[in-house]
């Protein structure tokens, strides 16, 4: 499936119409082909003729890619309205931890920590950007509170502060390629779905609770793996950018996570109370897929594989 969409993208849409090929809901092909669907909205492709953004053919056929994803998600949590108990157990810090971070900070290698990045790179390269697509989708309090948490993640106005600036500076401080997408080749299917599911909850309106969720969701997670990947960078001896990244997220994931539940979530609830279960659901969806991914790892690095398609042959030390 995902050959036949870049190969469609390879000409001029001439409305024919584009047969979907059922796949893995987590596998590569689907995960290729919607992320390449979803880039058109976003920087686009060199070559690519522009109609095909909003191409009726290609929308059909990316519908029915989303129903097989979302389908998934949807039958993979537990859903429910149990909103407080959601948010709840993801503030307990279960001892001793097993996640990645953990791993890093404990005893991970500069190798890990480069494939780690290359990993993170498809969404970092991007980030906040699927987010900004829900805020014509909210009203009042809830929307300028998330347009606050979103002028952070862009640097409060300085481009050389935006997260996905210092991500670059991140890779560049690693020896690694800073280039747009560089690694999304090396990249398998876990890390992709993840940057999927935040695109496809950013396009649909009717999936805006969702986005609230899975938002909310990272904010409250990040502040502490935060602080074990700096731990990790620092007993890694990496250069400060790499550092600096994750610093800038303790301190600003701390005071997000406090305005995404209080003030965006609690006062798009006041609003649409309906929107509970699409909450808890964005909620359990982040959780669903970072576990997928943070298993694809730790699993690799256990048998001693890399956890890249190809392992990564750049770097790999301090020294240069």
């Amino acid at each position: 499936m995902s050959e036949r969409v870049v190969a469609a993208l390879n000409g001029e849409p001439d409305g024919r119409e584009l047969a979907f090929v059922a796949a893995d809901p987590y596998g590569e092909d689907l995960a290729v082909a919607l992320h390449t669907l979803y880039e058109l909205h976003y920087g686009g492709f060199d070559g690519v003729h522009p109609a095909w953004e909003w191409d009726p053919e290609l929308l059909r056929l990316r519908a029915q890619v989303e129903r097989v994803f979302l389908d998934r998600l949807r039958s993979d949590v537990d859903g429910g309205d149990d909103l407080e108990g959601t948010l709840g157990a993801m503030l307990v810090e279960h001892v001793p931890g097993s996640g990645v971070s953990h791993h890093m900070r404990d005893g991970g290698t500069w190798e890990q920590m480069c494939e780690y990045f290359a990993h993170r790179s498809v969404y970092h390269h991007k980030e906040a950007d699927p987010h900004a697509w829900v805020i014509p989708r909210l009203r009042g309090k809830a929307k300028a509170a998330l347009v606050a948490v979103e002028f952070d993640e862009y640097g409060g106005g300085r481009a050389d502060r935006m997260h996905s600036r210092l991500y670059a500076d991140l890779l560049d401080g690693a020896g690694m390629s800073a280039e747009y997408l560089h690694y999304f080749d090396d990249v398998p299917a876990p890390a992709i779905a993840i940057v999927n599911m935040m695109s496809m909850f950013g396009l649909h309106r009717s999936l805006r609770g969702a986005l609230v969720g899975h938002f909310a969701a990272a904010e409250i997670t990040t502040g502490p793996s935060a602080h074990r990947m700096v731990q990790a960078l620092t007993r890694l001896g990496a250069d400060p950018r790499c550092v600096e990244f994750f610093t800038e997220h303790i301190e600003a994931d701390a005071v997000h996570e406090q305005i995404m539940r209080n003030d965006v979530i609690g006062s798009l609830l006041e609003q649409e109370p309906l929107l509970t279960t699409d909450v808890v659901f964005g909620v359990q969806a982040t959780e669903l897929l970072e576990s997928r991914l943070a298993d694809h790892l730790l699993s690799s690095w256990e048998a001693g594989e890399s956890s890249l398609r190809t392992r990564l042959r750049w770097l790999v030390s301090q020294n240069g």
